[in-house]
Order: C-alpha cells, then sequence, then structure tokens
C-alpha cells in the first residue's frame, strides 16, 4: 500500500496556484489510472485504487497548507502504513527553478509550512518527497504572495509537460521503487 499525498490549499480560489501544484500532480495521476476523489478520511479527499499491481490512497489534504501534518498524520493512522517506505508527499518548492523536480528519500522541510507541519506532526524528516519547482519570487515579492499567485502564462504553457513528468516519478515510485525512480528523476539535463 502507498499513500500519495498531493499538498495544497482547498477551494476554487487556489486551484490554479503554485501552491497547489502538489493537488493538480496527485489530481492527473487519479485521472491516469481512472481513481476518483469520492473518499473523505482525516481531513483529506481521498482515491483508493492500483497502480502497477500495487494499493493505492491518493490523498489531497483539505486542512490548508500550514496544517497538511493533521491530515497527513491521521491517513497514515488510518491506512497503517510506514510513511517512511509507503508514502510520497508531492508539492512545490520556491528553490527548484520552474519545471524542476527533485525525488528524495528524507530531508529536511525548508522553507515549505505545509512540509514543516508534516515533519514535525510526524516527528521525522523520513519519509519520500517529490518537490516540483515553481521558481524563486521576483525581488522584493513576499513567498507567501508568490506561492499563492498563478504561474506566468507561459509557465501555465509548460506546466503539462512538468506535471506529466513529476506523474511519471511517482508511477515509477510505485512501481519500481525510490531508488530507480531517484535515478531516473533526479538525472542531470542533458
Amino acid at each position: 500500500m502507498w499513500l500519495i499525498v498531493g499538498l495544497g490549499n482547498p477551494g476554487r480560489e487556489y486551484e490554479q496556484t503554485r501552491h497547489n501544484i502538489g493537488f493538480r500532480c496527485v489530481s492527473r495521476l487519479a485521472q491516469r489510472y481512472a481513481i476518483d476523489f469520492s473518499g473523505k478520511r482525516a481531513n483529506a479527499r481521498i482515491g483508493e485504487g492500483m497502480i502497477g499491481g500495487a494499493r493505492v490512497a491518493l490523498a489531497r489534504p483539505q486542512t490548508y497548507m500550514n496544517l497538511s501534518g493533521n491530515a497527513v498524520v491521521g491517513l497514515i493512522h488510518w491506512y497503517k502504513i510506514d510513511p517512511a517506505t509507503q508514502m510520497i508527499v508531492v508539492y512545490d518548492d520556491l528553490d527548484l527553478g520552474f519545471g524542476i523536480l527533485r525525488l528524495r528519500e528524507r530531508g529536511s522541510a525548508g522553507t515549505h509550512n505545509g512540509m514543516k507541519s508534516i515533519v514535525g506532526q510526524l516527528g521525522s524528516p523520513i519519509f519520500p518527497r517529490l518537490r516540483i519547482g515553481i521558481g524563486r519570487q521576483p525581488a522584493g515579492w513576499d513567498a507567501a504572495r508568490y506561492v499563492l499567485g498563478r504561474f506566468s502564462r507561459e509557465e501555465e504553457e509548460q506546466l503539462p509537460a512538468v506535471i506529466e513528468l513529476a506523474v511519471d516519478a511517482l508511477e515509477c515510485t510505485v512501481r519500481e521503487g525510490i531508488t530507480v525512480a531517484m535515478n531516473r528523476v533526479n538525472a542531470p539535463l542533458e
């Protein structure tokens, strides 16, 4: 069983924001495998199904970003999984250029409040995560304003390809394991 959590904020006003790229990736993965988000559990919208012969639960926490840990810890307990080996969290990252993906088995929360909440609630940073670069905010901009803003027209045009790569990475993680997926996703660009 894999728990795949896409971070974001609930509500129409946040749907297309940079901060909701985790929601968008998990939604695209659900679409690829005809999984619907008809379930509700632990303050999250849930879709359950199969990917590559493995059971998966796809989750979009409804707690708002800064309280993501509440939903994630509730889901870990509900599904009785080991987050170090059976969970992956997908989220936006200011420290990566737009469209760059980084898959890791563990790491710090960095400046991301959703990840800070998850690490704090879990009491451990040891769980896989897929970071999706949204680029750094322009000089003089507040980081919160930037992540809650929309992608530029040019970025939005490129976003479907970025999301497909992220979904491929999630699928590879479930099918072939985190090490194989990291070798593919984290390969230097040619």
